[in-house]
């Protein structure tokens, strides 16, 4: 099937926010977003809270926040509102409630008093007789006696929705026609005991009030269409009508193993402390199931909008490889301005407590940033980059000092000394012909070893920015203190 459709597309993101908003979570909502930029449809966000144990307020905060970050602008949802609204489904119960009795009242639901013991003896039985497991329908059909004793004996009642013979067949945008024999799909739950909605029946009457025509989401959620696709029959929705799937593939970890919220890594507040930019993540995770054509892998966003259909979405496992996003974010920070690299970097400086934020803090960060900026895969790393131009007690780092301590560097760093001292004009170029000349030419030392203890004594570290440009920045005065320091060690 074409994903060329006479209706105007529409595409939702409805996490269910019960911790950070992970790599799978963004890589959906980027293809939903780009889906709906693409077509020239709508880009709906919606929060999916019922389960109010697990969804709290700080969680839905931020991830209206990670979207902002992110760029992925929303059409329809929080703070943008619309016309089918409200937008977080623990404001919609009532609307719930009313398509749960509806689906009583047409015999197509009713109440199940099973206990959660006879459920799980039935199940046993079913695996005992290896058949599959599933609810066997034992409260389809009671009769007002029995619904009367059940009640008199305290029971709460479930919803179920009862499935008819038969199977479910749809098309699947990325993986074709899919059909699921409703042996294999029993009668299931859509509303608790205590009243409160599930999944499958919240999502689909969201799906079809919101007027929702294309569903992208994880493979995961593949074997819940038909639960959805009954819904839609419920409702009395036209086959035409029903919202079109496509099961974007899962993204795997280095061991093949499915990625998991619970690994810190996987989060994307994460990565965002880290200091990835929102386009590089982005533009890697638009890589893991599509891609734009002739081996590309450098996109913008505007190039992914213009780019981007659900046919090119591959539907085999992506794997996700973080040399490549560090690779990627870091040809993205190469390409940015000083101006835009000062903005990014600026934050995590003052975090790290490297810098306040005085006007000639920043202006000295400023003259910094050029020789930094071909070393770096993320904005975390600027800090220890640059700290040794501001730190105020200054020291050698404890597992760099043997490097500095020994009778050969001492006669380095001597010498060093005694040539630049007499240099005026403190630029890069005047300090590398100086030390060129005595230390390699003169002395006949090899560069590791003739600049490497200079490196040392002046920032600190064996790794830091280009030794030359370091000491211009860090000036005449504080070079030569350094290195006079390094010699009392």
């Amino acid at each position: 099937m074409s994903t060329t459709v006479a209706k105007k597309v529409k595409v939702r993101f409805a996490p269910s926010p019960t911790g950070d908003l992970h790599v799978g979570n963004i890589r959906t909502a980027l293809f939903d977003w780009a889906y709906a930029r693409h077509t020239g449809g709508t880009f709906l966000f919606r929060i999916e809270d019922t389960d109010t144990t697990r969804v709290t307020d700080e969680y839905i905060n931020a991830a209206i926040d990670t979207l902002k970050w992110l760029g992925l602008d929303w059409d329809e949802g929080p703070e943008v509102g619309g016309e089918n609204g409200p937008y977080l489904q623990s404001q919609r119960l009532d609307i719930y409630a009313h398509w749960a009795a509806k689906f009583i009242e047409q015999k197509d639901a009713y109440h199940c008093y099973c206990t959660p013991e006879e459920l799980e003896a039935v199940r046993e039985a079913q695996r005992a007789a290896n058949v599959a497991p599933g609810y066997n329908g034992h409260c389809r059909d009671l009769t007002a006696d029995q619904i009367a004793e059940y009640k008199g004996l305290g029971r709460g009642a479930v919803v179920r929705m009862r499935m008819p013979d038969g199977s479910t067949t749809f098309n699947d945008l990325i993986r074709g026609e899919m059909a699921f024999d409703h042996k294999f799909v029993p009668d299931f739950v859509m509303v608790r005991a205590d009243g409160s909605p599930l999944y499958t029946l919240a999502v689909a009457v969201d799906d079809v009030l919101m007027k929702v025509t294309h569903v992208l989401r994880g493979e995961d959620l593949l074997s819940s269409t038909p639960r959805q696709i009954r819904v839609y029959q419920a409702m009395g929705l036209a086959i035409e009508d029903y919202p079109v799937f496509a099961h974007l593939p899962f993204v795997m970890g280095a061991d093949n193993a499915k990625l998991s919220k619970r690994n810190g890594e996987v989060s994307i507040a994460w990565y965002r402390d880290k200091g990835f930019l929102p386009e590089a993540i982005c533009n890697y995770l638009a890589l893991l199931g599509w891609s734009p054509g002739e081996d590309r892998e450098n996109v913008t966003m505007k190039e992914l909008c213009e780019l981007f259909t659900v046919e090119k979405v591959n539907s085999s496992p992506a794997r996700f490889d973080m040399k490549k996003l560090e690779a990627i974010n870091g040809d993205k920070i190469r390409a940015l301005t000083i101006d835009e690299f000062l903005t990014w970097a600026l934050p995590f400086l003052i975090k790290a407590g490297v810098i306040t934020g005085a006007p000639e803090e920043i202006a000295l960060v400023k003259r910094a940033l050029p020789i930094i900026q071909e070393r770096i895969i993320m904005f975390s790393e600027v800090p220890a980059m640059l700290n040794f131009l501001f730190v105020k007690n200054f020291e050698v780092a404890t597992d760099s000092l043997s490097k500095v301590i020994d009778s050969a560097a001492k006669e380095v760093l001597k010498r060093a000394l005694k040539e630049l001292e007499p240099i005026s004009d403190w630029t890069h170029s005047s300090i590398e012909a100086a030390l060129r000349a005595s230390l390699i030419d003169e002395m006949g030392l090899k560069p590791r070893i003739a600049f490497g203890a200079v490196r040392i004594a002046t920032t600190g570290s064996t790794i830091s920015p280009p030794l030359f440009e370091s000491m211009e920045l860090l000036g005449k005065e504080a070079s030569l203190a350094r290195i006079s320091g390094a010699l009392t060690l």
